[in-house]
């Protein structure tokens, strides 16, 4: 292919010849810094991504353990002693606890020791010995 076919194929082949010098050390070094600006908010994005959906699987879990305890304590039978079991360690997952916390109400208003049939339950989750998820419940006596 001889020189004028070539410029006729390609009308910018020779911009370097027209006058232009090509990209300076400046320009390159300034895109260079754009696109590292660039590359460090998308990383910064992508961590608080990371975090926040950790943080919102472990609040959601926590939840669901929770919600499920205290389901599991009003199946159970009523105790004065509100020595609720726990949950079977099969359905907690690692790293998680549950703690069942029982108060008795007075809604008769009679005295602060009498079990009026009536318990407050606060189940609190932990994971990693952190407190994430805390329900409360009532349970009431029921029979005669």
């Amino acid at each position: 292919m001889n020189k004028r076919r070539l410029r006729a194929a390609f009308p910018n082949f020779n911009l370097a010849r027209n006058g232009e010098r090509g990209l300076s050390l400046i320009e390159i070094l300034l895109a260079l810094g754009i696109l590292a600006a660039v590359g460090v908010s998308f990383l910064g994005a992508m961590s608080t991504s990371s975090t926040a959906t950790r943080v919102e699987h472990e609040q959601v879990t926590s939840e669901g353990l929770a919600k499920s305890q205290l389901e599991y304590i009003k199946n159970q039978d009523y105790r004065v002693d509100m020595a609720y079991e726990v949950l079977d360690t099969a359905q907690i997952p690692d790293g998680y606890s549950i703690d069942i916390m029982g108060e008795y109400m007075n809604p008769r208003g009679d005295s602060t020791h009498n079990d009026d049939g009536l318990q407050k339950i606060t189940i609190t989750i932990t994971r990693y010995g952190e407190a994430v998820f805390t329900l409360e419940g009532y349970k009431r006596f029921v029979g005669g």
